[in-house]
């Protein structure tokens, strides 16, 4: 942030956009929890359990985002939000599979789908920078309204 302000700037602006998209903000919670969870990214995925929890999500729905597969929690909805995350973040090198295109197209519009790339997009730029800088988890709470959430 301080050595790149305009850059970062624009990733905020970029974040600050995604509020705004099509997909809801529950889905977009999950997708921030499950790629900071691959990514490894204590920090991402601390503050979005905490606003997950403030939005109003389940402990148990939480608790089973990594095993969103077996889980009976999920809607076929989040479940594509799910794996369209997975596959975006992890990025096969023959690329998305036809099949899961076609699985996440049942589920999502055409703009859903390009509004959830660019929520993946972003949540994948703020799990480097924090990942890299090694920031740690729950050190904005009080500046991002976090400490509401009750998991201090």
């Amino acid at each position: 942030m301080q050595q790149s302000p305009e850059f970062f700037k624009k990733l905020m602006d970029l974040s600050n956009a995604e509020k705004d998209n099509t997909i809801e903000q529950k889905i977009r919670d999950l997708v921030h929890i499950r790629d900071s969870q691959i990514n490894g990214c204590g920090f991402c995925l601390d503050m979005h359990v905490k606003e997950a929890k403030i939005h109003g999500e389940s402990e148990l729905r939480l608790y089973h985002i990594s095993i969103w597969r077996e889980s009976t929690l999920f809607i076929p909805r989040e479940r594509a939000a799910l794996a369209w995350t997975e596959v975006l973040t992890k990025l096969p090198e023959q690329g998305v599979p036809d099949e899961l295109y076609d699985r996440v197209r049942g589920q999502l519009s055409e703009k859903e789908i390009s509004d959830l790339t660019f929520s993946i997009m972003a949540i994948n730029a703020w799990n480097r920078i924090n990942v890299a800088f090694k920031t740690v988890p729950g050190s904005a709470d009080a500046a991002f309204g976090l400490t509401k959430a009750g998991l201090s």
